[in-house]
């Protein structure tokens, strides 16, 4: 049989068929290889192009493939295997016929003879208006010996009363005993279950275990810490958070001022913006900041970028932050959502977190941590007073970054949220008008 074979359309021409073959694509440069996550289609199923067929997990992000022409699928490779980047993953036989559409047989309408209904004879004095679900004296004996749960059993008789019948039935089903219905509620597994199961590690956790492993031994990292007086943020939410949502179409929330505040800080210290060129043996300064949001995914962390946050105005940031913490929920992130980043900004707060040390994403040198806002008693000039309080962790690469230029970032953005105005200007209005 004769063969001709055309390496970049990856097509095979043979006398009777036509064989387009599916391959993994080139999905980033630093990609050598994915996992096959989700087949869509079963082998003999006929697919229409652009139709999704599979979705392959990579490094940072999972994503769909699309047939390329319509045809019968055949699969080569099963879920959950590991594919090199140009692997073969499934044939197409585009020379096949589509399936005939064909119309569901219209049902033909019988009409049957309504049965004339037997009236029941009555226990006792059944005419008694009883609420739905109250069993009958015969019914509440058998009830009450074998533990029945009322709530679980369908009353037969009038107004939806419990019958006798009713009783004996759920009796013989054995799924309306109170020790049933008590076990579906707390749904707890057996004490002395010992068994256990194996999972195959999801690529995206290898990945992320690879780089946290990699961050801890590769960077001088230390933390420092602060707190911060979340009182203002919260004023002018409270304040302006309806008529914000009435001219940007976009909620309000905490993540837009602290994106501001830290892209202003970055600006005054950029080693904090800053990484270091291992083998060039440089340091690589940024004069935008990128800021990376963590954002956790049922697959695992991942963090996408914001770009030039710094010239973003606060609902930008907000549509930004609300968009691509979407996209990760979706599973719907691409490798571009993903790559580059200057700066890091986690909130663990939102777990209940009061305090951490956040791992720093490599390349870059720093990562902030936010956490849970709690009421605590500060002095402010010498009285006691309750106010919302935050800590602020920020991890740091001490091989780039010093001690003078880790806290007096964290001090900077520390002002900026206690002092919201100052982030109009990036300084204090008065010092801008008296040019100190």
């Amino acid at each position: 049989m004769l063969y001709l074979h055309f390496k970049q359309d990856y097509l095979i021409f043979n006398i009777k068929k036509m064989i387009l073959e599916v391959v993994i694509p080139n999905v980033a440069e630093s990609i050598t290889e994915v996992t096959l996550g989700t087949w869509f289609v079963k082998t003999g199923d006929y697919v229409k192009l652009d139709q999704p067929i599979c979705e392959v997990e990579t490094d940072k992000a999972s994503q769909e493939l699309i047939a390329e022409k319509a045809g019968i699928i055949e699969l080569v490779v099963a879920e959950g295997d590991d594919v090199a980047v140009g692997g073969l993953i499934a044939k197409i036989d585009t020379s096949a016929a589509a399936p005939a559409e064909t119309e569901a047989p219209k049902s033909e309408i019988k009409v049957e003879a309504t049965p004339t209904p037997v009236e029941k004879p009555k226990e006792e004095k059944a005419d008694t208006n009883y609420a739905t679900g109250t069993p009958s004296p015969a019914a509440r004996k058998i009830v009450s010996e074998n533990q029945l749960d009322v709530n679980k059993i369908s009353g037969t008789g009038k107004n939806g009363r419990i019958t006798k019948e009713d009783a004996l039935l759920a009796v013989q089903n054995g799924t309306a005993t109170l020790q049933q219905s008590i076990q579906n509620l707390i749904q707890q597994p057996n004490a002395f279950d010992r068994t256990g199961e194996v999972k195959k590690m999801p690529r995206i956790r290898k990945v992320i275990s690879e780089r946290l492993v990699f961050a801890k031994n590769s960077t001088a990292m230390l933390t420092t810490f602060n707190e911060v007086n979340m009182q203002p943020i919260m004023d002018i939410r409270t304040k302006y958070k309806d008529k914000f949502k009435e001219t940007h179409g976009i909620n309000l929330g905490f993540m837009s001022f602290f994106t501001k505040a830290c892209s202003l800080a970055l600006m005054k210290f950029p080693e904090v913006n800053a990484y270091i060129d291992v083998e060039k043996g440089e340091l690589i300064y940024h004069n935008y900041a990128d800021i990376s949001i963590a954002v956790s995914t049922p697959k695992g962390l991942v963090v996408p970028v914001i770009r030039n946050a710094e010239s973003l105005s606060m609902d930008g940031i907000e549509k930004a932050v609300a968009l691509l913490a979407k996209k990760g929920r979706d599973g719907n992130l691409t490798m571009e959502d993903m790559e580059g980043g200057t700066f890091t900004i986690t909130n663990g707060g939102v777990f209940g977190s009061l305090m951490s040390t956040p791992i720093i994403n490599p390349p870059q040198s720093a990562i902030l941590g936010m956490h849970k806002i709690q009421d605590r008693v500060m002095v402010e000039n010498g009285q006691m007073i309750i106010r919302p309080m935050m800590y602020l962790a920020l991890s740091y690469d001490h091989r780039i970054i010093d001690g003078k230029e880790s806290v007096g970032f964290l001090v900077t953005v520390k002002d900026y949220l206690e002092n919201p105005e100052k982030m109009l200007i990036g300084s204090d209005p008065v010092e801008a008008l008296l040019m100190l």
